[in-house]
Parts: structure tokens; C-alpha cells; sequence
């Protein structure tokens, strides 16, 4: 399971970038995998292929937050039978159920302090493509202005306060995605 997963990831990683090749619109901004999805893409066929408890816990955060709610809310101008959306929700689902395969399927589960490592490295991520952005002029993880399309960041007040309020609610996120382990990590707390 874990070895088709990382295929099915590599091979629509591939057709997205054959195609972009082909339409002329490939370069090499966009071969960088600097969106948090793309990240979590890179994180969870490595994971999948070399399975690591750490990367496992990272990619279960950023998939369980950041694909999910990339999923929810597809800053896309393509429907459905439109190959561009047939990859982007195709590459999202299995990254999440990469996760899910890895943590509950592995055993690969977060340890205790998971939430705060996720956040921790989360931010660090969005630091170093801060640097990146003002570098290159991109905006990476819409860290220099918000998606031309409505998102949850519309709620979320004007740059840059929606960084700081995504960045709570990203941390609430990985605080409820460790609700399933919470019992799990007292009674091992409790035998040490």
C-alpha cells in the first residue's frame, strides 16, 4: 500500500509537470516545492518509502491541516472533469491518506510534544520561504498577499495579521489532530 501510494503521488507529480512542460509554463519557480503541500508531497513519498516516525508526524499534521483544508477550500479555476483539478484533489487525497496509512496503519503514531515539533518546524518552513519570497518576488504560502480567490485568510484581517492568525489556527488544528493519541501519551507518561 505504502509503495503504490508514493507511485500514485510520484506519477501525478510527473504528468502535472510533463504537461506544464509541454503548455510552456513549466519553470523552475514552479518546480520549487516550497507551498506546504508540496512540501508535505515531497515529506510523505519519502516517508512512505523509508518510513520514520518524525516524518510521519509531520506529514500527518500538514496533511490533516493544510491538504484537508486546501481540499476544502481549492483555489482553482478548473471543475471537474478538468485535468488540473483531477491532479490537484488527486494529489491532496493521497497525500492525507499517506498520513493515515503511515500513522494508523504503520503504527507510525506522534509522539508526545508532536503538536508543538509540527508547529515548530511549520513556522521555521514559513520563515525559510519568507526569505525565499522576498528573494524571488513569489508568494510562496501567500505569505506576501492573500490567494486572488476567497479563502479562510479573507477572515482572517490584513497582512500580515493573517500570518500570525493563521499560524494559531494551524496550531489549534494540530492540537485537535493529537485528540487521538492524548490517552496514549498519559498512560505512557503514567509508566515512566
Amino acid at each position: 500500500m505504502r509503495w503504490a501510494l508514493a507511485v500514485g503521488i510520484a506519477v501525478l507529480v510527473a504528468f502535472e509537470l510533463a504537461v506544464a512542460a509541454r503548455e510552456g509554463w513549466l519553470t523552475w519557480k514552479t518546480l520549487l516545492p516550497l507551498e506546504l503541500c508540496d512540501a508535505a508531497m515531497v515529506l510523505a513519498v519519502t516517508a512512505l518509502l523509508a518510513p520514520r516516525r518524525a516524518a510521519a508526524e509531520l506529514v500527518y499534521f500538514w496533511a490533516g491541516s493544510g491538504s484537508v483544508l486546501a481540499m476544502l477550500t481549492p483555489e482553482l479555476p478548473w471543475n471537474f472533469p478538468r485535468w488540473e483539478f483531477v491532479v490537484f484533489f488527486g494529489l491532496h487525497g493521497l497525500v492525507l491518506v499517506a498520513a493515515l496509512v503511515l500513522v494508523f496503519g504503520l503504527g507510525l503514531r506522534p509522539r508526545p510534544g508532536a503538536p508543538w515539533r509540527a508547529f515548530g518546524i511549520t513556522a521555521g518552513w514559513a520563515a525559510f520561504v519568507g526569505l525565499v519570497n522576498l528573494a524571488l518576488g513569489t508568494n510562496y504560502m501567500y505569505l506576501r498577499h492573500k490567494p486572488l480567490v476567497a479563502t479562510p485568510l479573507d477572515g482572517m484581517g490584513p497582512w500580515p495579521v493573517y500570518i500570525g492568525t493563521g499560524a494559531a489556527v494551524a496550531l489549534v488544528l494540530f492540537h485537535l489532530l493529537a485528540l487521538p493519541f492524548r490517552r496514549e501519551w498519559r498512560e505512557s507518561r503514567g509508566r515512566a
